[in-house]
């Protein structure tokens, strides 16, 4: 966390040195609280000084494999063990916001390319270890293996906790196997379970198919149900996908580490 602070504040240190001119929209639009008190000539510092450096963090679950052959969602011990890092990571962001005076907090990281990169400079380096280095990929943040099977509730409960705890930013999510579109009474009982268990930031994830010939919009398997096409046939269809935070019509984009993952997601009725 020190190197990661280190490396913050000589970004912020170059950043804070620049001035008003630097960014005519930024600063003429207003879009920065505060820019229409400085001159075109002030340096923007005390504007930065509102944001935040924030320290991410990923692969939680295989940290507690590593270090208890247990991750959160399998062992109670993992996951007092868990709250307890957690918590020092954030105690430290807290008392580093304090002597510095600016915006340090921690973010529980939704890595697209670092999750697989990390995993592999950590394989190269220490060997193929089992339930840590034998994936193509780290979990994210603090998120139960996306590969274990856990119902709906108790991942959004072990998932809950960490959210007051990163306050840079957070998620939970749940991956369900079936067109939500269909069935607002399911998806109000995960918001309301979301909200019971005081999830910061929650996400429902459901597939919507696409069929550009014919116009289905569901679930589309191998065969489109309205007309019977293929997926293998000239026109391939759209199928909308979740990755990341982003709505995706295909993985070909994704790197292996991510594709990984789409395929290892358990998926709750």
């Amino acid at each position: 966390m020190d190197i990661t602070l280190e490396f913050l504040l000589y970004k912020f240190d170059i950043l804070k040195k620049k001035h008003v001119y630097n960014y005519p929209f930024l600063m003429g639009e207003g879009v920065w609280s505060g820019s229409e008190k400085l001159s075109r000539m002030d340096t923007i510092e005390e504007i930065l000084k509102q944001g935040t450096l924030s320290l991410g963090f990923v692969g939680l679950a295989e940290c507690l494999v590593a270090l208890t052959g247990y991750h959160h969602g399998q062992d109670r011990k993992a996951t007092n063990l868990d709250l307890d890092i957690i918590t020092a990571m954030k105690e430290y962001c807290d008392r580093k916001s304090k002597e510095l005076n600016l915006n340090i907090t921690l973010l529980a990281t939704p890595a697209e390319s670092l999750a697989g990169r990390f995993l592999k400079l950590d394989r190269k380096k220490y060997g193929n270890i089992a339930g840590v280095t034998d994936k193509e990929y780290y979990t994210n943040s603090n998120h139960i293996p996306v590969d274990f099977k856990i119902s709906m509730y108790d991942k959004l409960r072990l998932e809950a906790p960490y959210h007051e705890l990163c306050n840079a930013g957070h998620i939970a999510y749940v991956e369900v196997d079936g067109d939500l579109s269909h069935n607002p009474e399911a998806v109000e009982a995960i918001v309301r379970m979301m909200h019971e268990l005081d999830i910061g930031y929650g996400a429902i994830n459901h597939p919507v198919d696409y069929d550009p010939v014919c116009g289905y919009t569901g679930v589309i398997r191998n065969e489109c149900p309205n007309c019977g096409r293929h997926n293998f046939d000239e026109i391939p269809f759209d199928s909308i996908r979740r990755i990341t935070g982003y709505l995706t019509g295909t993985l070909n984009n994704f790197n292996n580490a991510k594709k990984a993952e789409v395929k290892d997601r358990v998926k709750h009725d």
